[in-house]
């Protein structure tokens, strides 16, 4: 039966706990390579590079939460050849780059204090 104890030494084993006991900020801000694609009064397309699911998941799902954005999707396209494509489109009222940079404010907020 395989243990994940044996693979590592006590000093490995130490250092690896020491490590996730500790409190502290879990990770910085990362800047993403963004290229326009389409902007408009309430639409804008961004080509999002090198970034998978995971952001973008919770992007869209925020974004289609709030009360002014008609609909956001994200279109991954071939995963070892394109870079996703980000579309949103907002209501007659709001601007999709205050919608946007609302809600990737509030969900860095959310990660500021976030701890192991």
């Amino acid at each position: 039966m395989w243990s994940h104890q044996r693979c590592f030494n006590a000093k490995q084993r130490h250092r690896w706990t020491r490590r996730f006991k500790t409190r502290g900020q879990v990770a910085r801000s990362v800047i993403m390579a963004v290229t326009v694609l389409l902007k408009e009064k309430n639409e804008l397309r961004l080509r999002i590079i090198g970034e998978s699911h995971t952001a973008l998941q919770v992007l869209r799902e925020r974004l289609n939460g709030h009360k002014d954005v008609d609909y956001a999707n994200y279109f991954p396209g071939h995963p070892e050849l394109d870079d996703p494509e980000f579309y949103i489109r907002t209501t007659s009222k709001a601007g999709v780059e205050k919608v946007l940079n609302d809600i990737i404010g509030g969900v860095a907020a959310e990660f500021d204090d976030a701890t192991l």
